[in-house]
């Protein structure tokens, strides 16, 4: 039987309840959940004992920067993609700050033909969005792009975060019919907290200010504006990494995601580190906006069970080493996390800070209703069989050694955690065992169909 998988009697995680079931795939999509299927379709079947073991439907990553084009000194889409898998991860969606940046549909389209070559998960990308562009998005049917977004563009130029323009914004939201995700921090605030530790420190200023620097405030103040623009116009804004406490507050939990027009998400590293991992870490873990303080952390985390925040991502983002041991002003932001997303999350399960069936709503369900993404994130008959097989008693350390990321470094070197991932599968294939990848299979192209947002 060609491209045929069945999995015995393994815990499935799924829409709010564990249960121990079997699951037949075949050429690519779940044929059948239940207890022993008919031995005459399944006995040419490769056979998994999935006995103790957990399935998850695999991860899709909302917010990823693998790099391509332009900046493959730190990583491509066929290394981070590979590490993707490798940490359970199936599907992801890339952010528009390549190089040339992704501002136009021949420039997207080029991506996509990368991807459709060297991707080992299922993909699709940001068209970005600023100033430069606005007046041509306008005019476009935004529908058929999974998003729009500023995210990263601000390191091209001053001025590209819509955050920064009231006006742009208020044209954008106006007339966009597709999500805009876009970086929620205000420059002008940014740059004063600037003077001030200039003032004090000159070029040396410690990494510990960074979230002084990139503060608190800035963030809120942004959140805060940017949802009443999209409040007037009832447009689908999301607002990416979201970082503070201050601004969870700013969203809501009373209607369901599908019914939701302002959503938001939380990247892993908020989850896991503090301002007081600076000392230990430094600029390895300088990412904007900022890591924050513990009551931050302990917010977003309250935020994200009680559903005000809906989706986690990584925001992952490589740099040399080199590029991240400058002094403060000049190391790069952001880090390496996708191949380490759902551990971060398995590690607070056994903390007993969130449930399986949680971590299984936020990292896969609730990322395919936000951006409408068809036959994904949910394990069911008929859907594309992306699916992570997970042992929870199997621990290991992070070490260069195992880290796959093309950058060749995590700022989670030396963690140890308690659960593996066993087997990953893309669209049916296994392109993750055992601890290696296996022999690539392209991913494909999400697809997907949103609401429509700007009334």
């Amino acid at each position: 039987m060609e491209n045929s998988t069945l999995i015995k009697k393994v815990n499935i995680v799924n829409e709010g309840q564990i249960k121990i079931a079997d699951i037949f795939i075949r050429n690519g999509i779940i044929e059948y959940i239940g207890s022993s299927p008919s031995f005459e379709i399944t006995k040419l079947a490769r056979v998994i004992d999935g006995t103790d073991k957990h399935l998850f439907p695999g991860v899709i990553d909302g917010q990823v920067h693998f790099r391509e084009p332009g900046l493959t000194h730190k990583g491509d889409i066929y290394s981070e993609s590979g590490a993707a898998v490798a940490g359970g991860t199936t599907s992801f969606i890339d952010m528009p700050n390549t190089v040339p940046n992704v501002l136009t549909t021949e420039i997207l389209d080029e991506k996509f033909r990368i991807a459709a070559e060297k991707s080992w998960a299922n993909y699709s990308f940001f068209l970005g969005v600023n100033k430069d562009n606005l007046e041509t998005v306008l005019e476009m049917d935004t529908t058929q792009f999974i998003g729009v977004s500023d995210d990263g563009l601000y390191f091209t130029k001053r001025g590209n975060l819509l955050a920064d323009s009231p006006d742009t914004m208020d044209k954008l939201f106006s007339k966009c019919k597709s999500i805009i995700a876009i970086h929620s921090e205000l420059e002008e605030i940014i740059e004063e907290n600037e003077k001030i530790f200039r003032a004090n420190y000159r070029d040396d200023v410690p990494i510990e200010k960074h979230p002084l620097i990139r503060s608190g405030e800035g963030c809120y103040q942004s959140t805060k504006r940017a949802i009443a623009i999209a409040e007037k116009y009832k447009a689908r804004l999301h607002i990416l990494h979201l970082t503070t406490e201050a601004e969870t507050h700013l969203f809501r939990n009373d209607i369901p995601l599908s019914e939701k027009n302002i959503t938001t998400e939380v990247s892993v590293q908020n989850l896991w580190f503090s301002d007081k991992d600076y000392t230990r870490l430094g600029t390895f873990i300088k990412w904007n906006p900022a890591i924050k303080t513990e009551k931050d952390r302990e917010g977003l985390l309250k935020a994200l069970l009680d559903d005000r925040i809906d989706i986690i991502t990584t925001d992952h983002a490589p740099h040399t080493i080199e590029e991240k041991q400058k002094p403060y002003f000049q190391s790069m932001s952001g880090a390496p996390m996708v191949q380490h997303a759902l551990y971060i999350m398995l590690e607070l399960y056994k903390r007993g800070l969130i449930s399986l069936e949680k971590i299984a709503e936020k990292m896969s369900h609730n990322v395919a209703v936000l951006y409408g993404i068809e036959k994904r994130g949910f394990i069911r008959e008929g859907y594309f069989a992306d699916l992570t097989l997970v042992d929870l008693n199997s621990p290991w350390t992070v070490s260069k050694e195992n880290v796959l990321y093309k950058c060749g470094w995590s700022p989670l070197e030396g963690e140890t955690f308690h659960s593996k991932v066993i087997h990953t599968f893309v669209n049916g294939n296994v392109v993750y065992e055992n601890g290696s990848l296996s022999r690539f299979c392209a991913g494909r192209r999400l697809e997907f169909k949103q609401k429509s947002g700007a009334k």
